[in-house]
């Protein structure tokens, strides 16, 4: 919080942004600024919602220090900085970005919001770094919707459909980190990114080495001609295939088989076909792979095992600080509650230097973010209220809900008419 204070020019949005912070990693059933403002003893919602959309201050801004932060705490020469896209479901029509499509979230077509993040996996720990909100076309068809939910008309997603395309949004998350000063040797992302040549291109442009999934229909040049990587993993002979693994998981290493196809090209570096193939089922996943230099199979293995840890980024950042919560409908209030939650994750950094300072027992399992989160709040931060202020809030819910009931049924009761 000290790191961030200079981004607000009054004392009062300064503490109501850490009051902010810690609700959102407290132990609430919910996390809105109804029960965050509750929590920290404000007496409505009315200033935690000002701060969030009308106050004056610039979460990108606040962004950069978190990744300064980030990337200071869990610096690593051999880090890798992993791009995906998750959904949160939301209610309605009038949430800035929603449209029906199918989320990997809830494994369905649902009505989700889906955003693009950036997350920094070092050997220490791994956190958040960026976020970009994904516009569909059925938004930025419609500009008067755009600009209701503050979407101005001059931001290039509202006015070149085009650039609002995932790999796109990656691409700018990538470049800001590369340009603020900060180095990663790889990147890993999913078959939306590396199915786009301009990402790639991108990449290879700035000599930044990439494991990408690819599709099995995706088709690779080779000295031979153009095929589909199936068909090339067809090719393979059984001795090209080793067994190694992609990291530790919850249950031990997850262990697979890998072989890889050089693919030629006369631009500067290496490229690479990555197969990995499921010891038990046989199912097989596709990767294109870049390097400035040579570089061993095992290298490009655990790359690509690195790409889960965004995985956990959503898990643990959703969980502990209401990432997908937010009850907000325009662009502002989006990106500011994401990039708070954001800052609250950064318990990853917390653990790290807990695992690093003070290393525990060999019979006590290592902290995790959900026990220090735990600790944090109950010895340091949890707040006492007397029972008036739960009381007053009682009657402001009541009050609230029975006022948007006599709403509902007067507009009903107009459209009957």
């Amino acid at each position: 919080m000290d790191r961030i204070a200079g981004r607000f020019a009054r004392v009062e949005p300064r503490r109501r942004i850490r009051h902010l912070v810690l609700g959102l990693l407290a132990d609430l059933p919910r996390k809105n600024c109804w029960t965050v403002a509750e929590w920290a003893g404000e007496a409505s919602p009315d200033a935690m919602q000002h701060l969030l959309s009308r106050a004056k201050w610039d979460a990108d801004a606040v962004r950069n220090d978190l990744r300064d932060y980030v990337v200071e705490h869990l610096h690593d020469d051999q880090a890798v900085v992993v791009v995906d896209e998750t959904g949160d479901v939301k209610k309605g029509i009038h949430t800035v970005g929603v449209q029906r499509q199918y989320t990997g979230t809830a494994g369905r077509i649902e009505n989700p919001q889906v955003a693009v993040y950036l997350a920094y996996a070092g050997r220490r720990g791994h956190a958040a770094l960026d976020r970009e909100l994904y516009i569909p076309r059925s938004w930025t068809d419609q500009p008067d919707r755009c600009q209701a939910a503050g979407l101005h008309p001059d931001t290039a997603f509202a006015t070149k459909p085009e650039l609002a395309t995932k790999p796109e949004l990656a691409t700018r998350m990538i470049t800001r980190f590369l340009d603020s000063g900060h180095h990663a040797p790889w990147v890993a992302g999913g078959e939306v990114y590396g199915g786009n040549p301009t990402l790639r291109a991108a990449l290879e442009d700035r000599a930044t080495g990439y494991v990408l999934a690819v599709a099995r229909t995706h088709e690779v040049t080779t000295g031979a001609g153009k095929f589909r990587a199936e068909s090339l993993a067809e090719k393979i002979p059984k001795r090209a295939w080793q067994k190694l693994s992609a990291g530790a998981g919850a249950k031990g290493h997850r262990f697979y088989d890998w072989a890889h196809i050089e693919v030629p090209s006369t631009a500067p570096g290496l490229r690479h076909l990555l197969i990995r193939r499921n010891c038990t089922t046989g199912e097989l996943a596709y990767y294109r792979c870049f390097s400035s230099e040579p570089v061993p199979l095992t290298a490009l293995v655990r790359v690509a095992g690195s790409r889960w840890r965004v995985e956990e980024t959503f898990q643990s950042g959703k969980g502990l600080a209401g990432l997908d919560e937010h009850q907000l409908r325009r662009y502002t209030s989006w990106s500011r509650w994401v990039t708070l939650a954001m800052l609250a994750h950064a318990l990853a950094v917390v653990r790290a230097d807990e695992h690093r300072l003070r290393p525990g027992p060999d019979d006590l399992l290592p902290l995790t973010c959900n026990e220090i989160q735990r600790l944090f709040i109950v010895l340091i931060v949890r707040p006492a209220h007397e029972a008036d202020h739960w009381l007053s809030w009682s009657h402001w819910r009541r009050r609230h809900q029975a006022r948007s009931q006599a709403s509902h049924y007067s507009r009903q009761t107009a459209n009957q008419a």
